[in-house]
């Protein structure tokens, strides 16, 4: 009955995916809804954006084995992104009315430096994006052997999972991911309040598993240890905090704001929130393991993709029916709200700035018709990588976000503040950033400053040297002071 429940709740999207099509009239819709959602729909688009499977069942299990220390990417990182993105980045984005975060580097830098951002950025997706599908498909084959459907195993239930992804968002783009992520915010914050107060219940009540956390360690967000210990803990902050913002998917949601102010305040709200709710899912996780401490083992085996399967489990196990019904909705919820915007977000950044000189021929009917192609190729790769990853969710979220970090952020921040930044600067800040990054990763991987540190310090470097020294190339910059222009009224149709 549960796992028939989930799938009803699968079909459910999908007629949701087939409705938001309605609202699709072309590419402009499809990336980001005719840039008119309201600020309740802003919100939950941002909140959406990470609460998803590394939140729910990684992040969750790394805290109860052990502790804040070994999490600060999610959700610290993250949240401070959105914060940042809110008070640095949102009202410029918007004022430009751009359709991606690539035609601002078009804008500020020209077409080389844009063709080189997007492809960047949509290949740092492959990861996210994996790392979801790899989550649905272990939730369906967690159900399917509690369900005794030995047959649904964990690469199959990624393979049914991505077709009920790739149909909903390929149908309605960025009006699906609107409408199913209103829905999914409800389904998740509700569900997984109920699931932590019955948590709390059979572990002797909130305070008890606060007392218990803290004696244990676990609330200690600092990490105890050497230089080499506190790079890791670093890298991984900024990772989070500084790498996800020149993401198509925040820029998406930010700009699909019906006017400046709701994409400033959706973007703030959600950021907020999101670092709040991330810590449900820890208590559920950390509870588990004082009611039963044999799930203390569970939360900490060798196989990280196994131990993925510990809150799952916990659940099935301790929960009654309607209690596991509600779970198992606000997970797959949680999954699906974010493995969406994944695959919307690198297919229209790759075809508006890397395709856009081929397709210029193209009606924007023949431009949606090409969005929702690319889409499915994307899908079929992202796939790919879910099925023949070995990596925990965490990880495949860390590494994505290590790409635009070394290769995409610098152009993106200096561009906008610092008008001496030039188009032969950004081409040096990104090529140095990246071939110092791949050459730590794999010839220096043990040295105590972990690569996507030093990517990140060659790329501003590399900014800093290309502007300032003798231009050899054309400049086709746009003059920073230009993003600084009044505050303009909301045109877009």
């Amino acid at each position: 009955m549960l796992t028939i429940a989930v799938i009803a709740y699968l079909c459910l999207t999908v007629c949701v995916g087939l409705y938001a099509s309605r609202l699709v009239g072309g590419s402009k819709d499809f990336m980001v809804a005719g840039r008119s959602l309201p600020l309740y729909m802003n919100f939950t688009c941002v909140f959406a954006t990470w609460f998803g499977a590394e939140t729910v069942l990684s992040v969750s299990a790394s805290f109860a084995s052990e502790g804040l220390s070994s999490i600060p990417g999610d959700p610290f990182g993250f949240s401070v992104c959105l914060i940042l993105v809110a008070l640095f980045f949102a009202r410029t984005f918007y004022r430009m009315n751009l359709l991606t975060i690539g035609d601002f580097y078009h804008k500020r830098f020209g077409k080389t430096v844009e063709v080189l951002t997007s492809l960047v950025i949509t290949l740092s997706y492959l990861g996210w994006s994996a790392a979801q599908l790899t989550a649905l498909g272990l939730v369906l084959s967690v159900l399917g052997q509690h369900a005794g459907a030995e047959w649904l195993t964990l690469n199959r239930g990624i393979l049914m999972g991505a077709g009920v992804v790739i149909v909903y968002t390929a149908l309605g783009g960025m009006w699906s991911v609107a409408l199913t992520d209103m829905i999914q915010t409800a389904v998740i914050i509700v569900g997984l309040i109920i699931i932590a107060s019955l948590m709390a219940y059979l572990a002797g009540g909130f305070g008890n598993v606060y007392e218990a956390a803290s004696d244990s360690g676990r609330l200690r967000l600092f990490p105890q240890g050497g230089s080499r210990e506190w790079w890791v803990f670093v890298a991984g902050f900024l990772t989070a905090a500084l790498g996800s913002i020149p993401q198509q998917d925040v820029f998406q949601r930010v700009t699909s704001a019906k006017d400046e102010s709701t994409a400033v305040r959706g973007t703030l709200l959600g950021g907020g929130f999101y670092f709040l709710f991330a810590f449900v899912p820890m208590f559920i996780a950390f509870a588990a393991t004082l009611i039963d401490p044999s799930y203390a083992e569970r939360f900490a085996m060798e196989d990280e993709r196994e131990m993925q399967r510990a809150l799952p489990q916990v659940v099935l196990d301790m929960m009654p029916f309607w209690a596991q019904v509600i779970f198992f909705g606000a997970l797959v919820s949680a999954i699906l709200s974010t493995a969406s915007g994944t695959l919307l977000a690198p297919s229209s950044l790759f075809v508006e700035n890397v395709l856009r000189p081929f397709t210029h021929k193209l009606s924007d009917r023949g431009m949606l018709r090409l969005l929702r192609i690319v889409l499915v190729v994307f899908a079929g790769l992202v796939t790919y990588q879910a099925v023949t990853s070995n990596e925990t969710m965490y990880d495949m979220v860390q590494g994505a976000y290590s790409v635009p970090l070394v290769g995409a952020l610098v152009p993106l921040v200096l561009g906008m503040y610092w008008k001496r930044a030039t188009t032969q600067g950004a081409l040096v800040s990104i090529i140095s950033g990246i071939t110092v990054w791949l050459l730590m990763l794999f010839l220096a991987a043990e040295f105590v400053v972990p690569p996507q540190l030093c990517g990140l310090a060659a790329s501003l470097v590399g900014m800093l040297l290309g502007s300032l020294s003798p231009q050899l190339m054309a400049d086709e910059r746009l003059e920073a002071a230009q993003f600084a222009a009044p505050k303009q009224k909301n045109t877009a149709s």
